[in-house]
């Protein structure tokens, strides 16, 4: 089977020929095993498609492994996209052993045999911590196909189970993390939220096998109208209108939380396994174009799916496997501006959040092994009690409602230290002195002295001066009423006058706490 060339290939970004770089720095160093980091909206399949159409192009022949059957369909499409000439391994596909790039099914390749002498240069293992663990990918690793270069593509490097990323590749290339992607607007800001007490997950009674909750049990702890009903009721609290996606425990599980929300008026179907692939990209085709708000599904779209415009994620599955978490929050990060998109929503319903952790938490990749302790990573978190936010523990001021937790429940360092990164660390040590800032800014208003007093007081403690942005809000917490701005010109123009202050000293300060262009409406009133 032959692809026409495509006339709009796609065009790199940056990061990405940068990673493509680094990767054939690697293999010119001499490794043969070398793991691609790119977690979702980094552009795993440009990255891809980029590598084979430069290794087909100095006459290299590439064996392309997937596990799904439908990420045959996709992957073609990405070689079609550069113009690429493939032949299959996979029921129903086309055999062209002549062809310089083979698609290969692990599934199909356990039935066939003419792959084992098919001499590859080069292997690429799409979702690599799933093909380069099958039983195929182990036999092409390391007895059908030792000399080649092993090139195995993952979002998420971490597994459950016997068995690391780091155990079976030397190396790694990666591109930027989660949170840097973020910065450079590649991916969707996020926002997390929990469920109220009386609608979360009991799992006291869910036994742990293989390393993560029994389906079976946790069918029993997911499945009840009463949680199905509380997640309808908080989606239509906190994200009425927007496009949504559901993880489920299992099939059943999925329909019954599409069930609800017809129930509820709300346009909803299922996806499964056994949908056939036409009929996904329909229901992908009516999610997208806003048809329809809500598609339920167990093990179908945490990989393979992309439509950026969804914006919502409700995780209705516990799990203690990072990679399918980060897979999961994943299909809704990427940016859509073409619909107005402005961040992406994570409603939790399983506690997945703060057993582990947020995409933005990863401040590094590395490649693990079966020594490394990847619980040893995680980063404590807690809901608002007001609005039901999710955020870091160290966080003293909920960033949608501004509730502010008691001074003396926000930190106990003792028990966080051996959790954090030295990063995360720094953060923490920020957060209390943005704290201190505060509370001594008010202090020092409610006693009448003057703002310079903070700033001496801060320097004094902590041998540095203030960050300018923590001034806004410090005294009244963003409470911008007519009254506190009042309040705050008459406590300025009494210390101008006792200490020869000009006007202009008084609207600068004016301004450190309630914003730019603030004073207009409260200076003009007598």
């Amino acid at each position: 089977m032959i692809a026409e060339p495509s006339s709009t290939a796609p065009t790199l970004r940056p990061y990405q020929a940068q990673l493509i770089n680094d990767l054939y720095q690697q293999i010119n160093e001499g490794y043969r095993r070398i793991a691609i980091i790119a977690g979702t909206g980094a552009g795993k399949t440009i990255i891809g498609g980029q590598i084979c159409a430069q290794a087909e192009a100095q006459g290299c022949r590439l064996l392309f492994l997937v596990h799904l059957d439908v990420l045959v369909g996709q992957t073609y499409d990405k070689m079609k996209a550069f113009g690429l000439r493939c032949g299959f391994i996979k029921a129903g596909w086309p055999e062209d052993s002549t062809a310089p790039i083979q698609i290969a099914s692990i599934q199909t390749m356990g039935k066939r045999d003419w792959w084992r002498s098919w001499s590859a240069d080069l292997v690429f293992y799409d979702e690599a911590h799933t093909t380069a663990f099958s039983q195929v990918g182990q036999e092409v690793l390391y007895f059908t196909h030792p000399q080649a270069v092993h090139l195995g593509m993952t979002a998420t490097p971490y597994r459950l189970g016997q068995g690391q990323m780091g155990d079976h590749f030397q190396t790694f290339v990666a591109s930027p993390v989660p949170s840097t992607l973020q910065g450079m607007g590649f991916l969707a800001s996020m926002k997390y939220y929990g469920v109220p007490t009386d609608g979360q997950i009991d799992l006291g009674g869910v036994r742990v096998m293989a390393g993560d909750y029994d389906e079976r049990d946790l069918k029993n702890a997911c499945d009840r109208p009463e949680l199905i009903t509380r997640i309808v009721e908080e989606w239509h609290r906190l994200t009425p209108g927007k496009r949504t996606i559901a993880f489920c425990v299992d099939v059943e599980h999925a329909r019954h939380v599409a069930e609800a929300f017809r129930a509820a008026g709300i346009s909803a179907d299922t996806v499964d396994g056994s949908t056939r692939i036409k009929d996904r990209q329909r229901l992908y085709r009516a999610l997208g174009a806003g048809r329809l708000l809500v598609l339920t599904s167990c093990n179908v779209i945490s990989i393979g799916f992309d439509e950026p415009s969804v914006e919502v994620g409700l995780l209705l599955r516990p799990t203690q496997s990072r990679a399918l978490h980060f897979q999961q929050i994943g299909r809704v990060m990427r940016i859509s501006p073409q619909t107005g998109k402005d961040y992406g929503i994570i409603l939790d319903q399983a506690g997945n959040l703060q057993r582990l952790g947020f995409p933005e938490d990863i401040k590094t990749y590395h490649l693990p092994t079966s020594r490394d302790s990847l619980h040893s990573r995680m980063v404590p978190t807690k809901q608002c009690p007001d609005c039901n936010r999710i955020v870091l523990t160290f966080i003293t001021e909920c960033p949608d409602c501004t509730y502010q937790w008691p001074t003396e429940l926000q930190l106990h360092t003792d028990e966080l230290v051996e959790l954090l990164s030295d990063e995360q660390l720094k953060q923490v040590q920020t957060e209390r002195m943005r704290h201190f800032f505060k509370e001594q800014r008010r202090k020092t208003f409610n006693e009448g002295h003057s703002p310079s007093w903070t700033r001496k007081v801060f320097f004094r403690t902590f041998s540095r001066w203030p960050k300018e942005e923590w001034y806004l809000g410090a005294v009244f917490s963003h409470n911008n009423t007519l009254e506190n701005k009042m309040a705050y010109k008459r406590y300025l123009m009494a210390i101008a006058q006792e200490h020869e202050r000009s006007l202009s000293w008084v609207l600068n300060e004016f301004q450190k706490e309630f914003g730019p262009d603030s004073w207009q409406d409260v200076f003009s009133t007598p």
